[in-house]
């Protein structure tokens, strides 16, 4: 079983929100929803997540810009927004999903999610990982 296929095999089986992969050994997994998670673990180990695998609930562009920037190798998602597979076509991340949507919406349901707002008209990885951490540090 790749990487890919095991941290989806673990998003679904443990009922996770996230789950990372690599070189068949489980680096980092987290039932929280939310992207801070999966910021906070690209601040914790660094490049050493290059080349690794996630799958995720959901992946709008925000996170499919954090995965470009930690050079992660592939993706799923549960649910993956057409922005997200446009940065990861872009950026030849190998990515699969179950729905694809044309937006993700906040927790209400009712408008655009605020790091997706946070994110439109940015196509640099690390600016949108900047604005991202400078966000998570207001909201602390």
């Amino acid at each position: 079983m790749n990487d890919l296929e095991a941290a989806k095999k673990r998003l679904c089986d443990e009922g996770l929100s996230l789950s990372i992969v690599k070189g068949g050994d489980v680096v980092y997994e987290s039932a929280l929803r939310g992207i801070f998670g999966f910021l906070d673990v690209i601040d914790e180990m660094g490049a050493m997540l290059e080349g690794a695998s996630i799958a995720d609930r959901v992946i709008g562009k925000a996170v499919a810009l954090l995965c470009v920037h930690a050079k992660i190798k592939a993706a799923y998602a549960i649910t993956l927004s057409r922005e997200a597979e446009k940065v990861f076509e872009e950026h030849c991340v190998e990515h699969e999903w179950h729905v694809l949507v044309d937006n993700i919406l906040d927790r209400d349901e009712v408008g655009i999610c605020p790091f997706e707002r946070l994110v439109e008209g940015v196509s640099n990885p690390k600016e949108a990982y900047e604005k991202l951490v400078a966000l998570r540090g207001c909201l602390k």
